[in-house]
């Protein structure tokens, strides 16, 4: 057999040589429970695969050696090493046990954190730099050329510049955050400060969250145990509010943009423009149905303009801030407003321009290319299972666009900083994982790895990937077999649900999106079946939408829809149906249960949603109203009110310390089936964990999920 830890000059081999992997050797040993956590049987990743500086070179760690490498003569220098950045440092030794992570400056240096202190190192001097000496920190950002750094210590925001450190605000805490992620991390936030491009002035997110409820959680890690307390907005309740700043360390100054809107509305999407003499900002309202970009003057704080306006019945969700371009010739924007995510080009004549368009979703705006004539962009053009690399020019009414990537699949793509070659990280439900380089036109290069598949040994079964039609709509299911699977004989089933936004459990990716769980029920005799609803990603606005205001309706109408036409394909048990999902999908598991005692007879759920007041304000707003809005959206949504029509074994699954949803939801449940009298209900909880069950615990999850399944499927 091949070996594909063999460098490929092509591509296609590579695909190729993935693929047959599966087929040419004896498949006869059986999973244990064990195997499906076990990180030797994922296909091996590439670490921290990037760019050096503006060269056309890539770092990575494979096998726990760290290299250099010539995308085109595929030259290796693995000379580099964690020790010689520990005895780099002029003062003392670091304590490196391992190649940090990089990131590289320009061709020759790189700088990375440890221990929450700030160094560069020179590969041609060798000489390791203590940049700063920070704090434990609540959040960081570092300006990649400048290595100044704004973080948030004790509350406060802080600046570290070449001169020192410096405290800026001095009333963080009790209600007041600064430089954090706000709005729950919802509208595509994910960090709170923003360095402009020159890297001397910083805009940041001042939160006051007094108004927001308290809630309280055990802390089982003292004894005697103690109250731990946070913020959380419940929907309907008072939200916070949110500032936007701006320290400029050329004049030590901070000043807040004059955003006087209502004190709970959202702000999102901040950037600096390419000249950073304005600051944008998304203004969402509370009832999410209307946004407006505006435009700050980054010096003063005043607004200067509103860029443009959205707005929907039901809601708008900014996710991604403008991208501009350098030569001062306007931003792209994404937008959701003809029905599936695309770009829009608004040029500095204020002209908008609609660069993507068609049935189909743009999932990640790439790159520009050299010469911004032109936009490359990840889509679902080809399939809603699939991401692929496209290019289009950025001109008035385009129509045009081109496929760059190889192989049906998902890409995901890093491109240089001249615009002329990218790294594709590819995978399909043939190909476990392959690195490869391209020119920025598609055509190959090098392929740099193409993993094993880890699985050979084991009798999988089969999985089966496929569309169903209903009133002209296609959704996507997910089938997993038993090896042996004969027609001749009723298999029971387990339906896998999540069922929400911003989710899609079926892609064409390895195993499909899936994990081995799936297989080793599947081994042991079930048929593992997942359905798309209506409401999950990447099919456009109106299939995602259709769930507002009736959380759980139409959701349910497609999962039994799906399972009917299960029933016309394979042979299965249908007085062994069984149903198990996590969060949305533990809300979607007790709702299925609850609603149709006679189709399901099993249900796991994790981490549920029982009363969708209960949840957060940003979310749920956004899909259900708030509750004096759609009083019978949130009765008939409420898992309370269904409790006395659990006919059949139901595990509910709870992290104590969930901060997602809270475990007074699951813990209401409980409380409501003892009062019942229904003793249908088993529930398990699991201390010190979050939202999900992770590290050596998850192991311990799934033996009970998988053992609650034995027991009464």
């Amino acid at each position: 057999m091949l070996n594909p830890k063999n460098i490929l000059n092509s591509f296609a081999a590579a695909i190729l040589l993935a693929s047959n992997i599966i087929s040419v050797s004896a498949q006869t040993e059986l999973l244990k429970i064990e195997d499906c956590f076990n990180p030797k049987n994922n296909p091996k990743r590439i670490g921290d695969m990037q760019w050096v500086g503006n060269s056309n070179k890539i770092s990575y760690t494979l096998n726990k050696k760290f290299v250099i490498q010539d995308v085109y003569s595929l030259r290796i220098d693995s000379s580099l090493k964690y020790e010689d950045i520990n005895n780099g440092l002029s003062e003392g030794k670091l304590d490196l046990k391992s190649m940090p992570s990089l990131n590289w400056i320009d061709e020759t240096s790189f700088w990375f954190l440890h221990k929450n202190s700030l160094y560069s190192y020179d590969i041609v001097s060798k000489i390791t730099y203590l940049r700063r000496t920070l704090e434990e920190l609540e959040a960081i950002e570092i300006h990649g050329q400048t290595l100044n750094t704004a973080f948030v210590y004790n509350n406060n925001l802080w600046i570290s510049t070449a001169g020192g450190k410096k405290q800026l605000t001095f009333d963080g805490g009790n209600g007041t955050v600064y430089g954090q992620a706000v709005h729950r991390n919802e509208f595509g936030i994910n960090n709170g400060l923003f360095w402009s491009n020159d890297g001397y002035k910083v805009a940041f997110y001042r939160m006051d969250e007094k108004r927001v409820t308290d809630i309280n959680q055990l802390n089982l890690t003292n004894t005697p145990a103690t109250i731990d307390k946070f913020k959380y907005p419940f929907a309907g309740d008072s939200s916070h509010t949110v500032q936007i700043g701006v320290y400029n360390s050329l004049t030590d100054q901070i000043y807040y943009l004059e955003t006087n809107g209502t004190y709970d509305e959202y702000l999102t999407n901040i950037a600096w423009d390419n000249e950073d003499k304005y600051i944008y900002v998304a203004h969402v309202n509370r009832d999410q149905n209307k946004m407006d970009l505006k435009k700050y003057i980054a010096e003063t704080g005043q607004l200067k303009n509103t860029v443009l306006t959205e707005s929907n019945a039901r809601y708008v969700e900014p996710e991604n801030p403008p991208k501009f371009l350098s030569n001062g010739d306007g931003f792209l924007w994404q937008s959701e407003k003809d029905g599936f995510n695309h770009i829009y080009w608004y040029n500095k004549k204020g002209k908008e321009c609609q660069i993507t368009s068609g049935n189909w979703v743009v999932t990640d705006l790439v790159s520009l290319d050299a010469t911004e004539n032109g936009v490359y962009f990840l889509s679902t053009q080809a399939s809603p299972l699939e991401k692929q690399l496209y290019y289009a020019p950025l001109k008035e009414n385009n129509v045009y666009f081109k496929i760059i990537s190889l192989g049906k699949g998902m890409h995901n793509v890093n491109v240089n900083s001249s615009k002329t070659l990218f790294i594709d990280d590819y995978t399909s439900t043939k190909v476990p994982r392959v690195y490869s380089i391209f020119k920025i036109d598609g055509t190959a290069i090098n392929t740099i790895f193409a993993a094993e598949n880890p699985l050979e040994k084991f009798d999988l079964g089969r999985v089966v990937i496929k569309p169903i039609l209903k009133n002209n709509i296609s959704y996507y299911t997910r089938t997993f077999l038993p090896p042996n699977y004969n027609s001749n004989n009723k298999y029971p089933v387990i339906v896998y649900v999540y069922g929400g936004p911003h989710a899609q459990m079926i892609t064409e990716s390895w195993m499909g999106g899936a994990n081995l769980w799936f297989y080793y029920m599947a081994q042991n005799g079930y048929i593992v079946y997942t359905l798309d609803n209506r409401g999950s990603a990447n099919r456009g606005f109106d299939f995602e939408s259709s769930i507002h205001r009736q959380l759980g309706v139409l959701e349910m109408e497609d999962q039994l829809f799906g399972l009917e036409q299960l029933k016309k394909t394979y042979s299965i048990d249908e007085n062994r149906i069984g149903v198990h999902g996590w969060s949305f999908g533990g809300f979607m598991t007790t709702n299925l249960l609850s609603k149709n005692p006679d189709v399901f007879k099993v249900g796991v759920a994790g981490g549920p949603v029982i009363d969708w007041k209960m949840y957060e304000i940003m979310y749920t707003e956004r899909y259900m109203d708030k509750p004096i809005q759609n009083p019978e959206g949130y009765n008939n949504a409420n898992m309370l009110n269904y409790a006395q029509n659990l006919k059949n074994r139901l595990l509910m699954i709870h992290g104590m310390d969930d901060d997602v949803v809270i475990w007074q939801h699951s813990q209401l449940y409980l409380n409501k089936a003892i009062k019942l009298s229904n003793d249908n209900l088993d529930y398990f909880f699991y201390p010190g964990h979050k939202h999900n069950v992770i590290g050596a615990d998850r192991l311990h999850l799934y033996k009970k999920v998988s053992q609650y399944f034995f027991d009464h499927l």
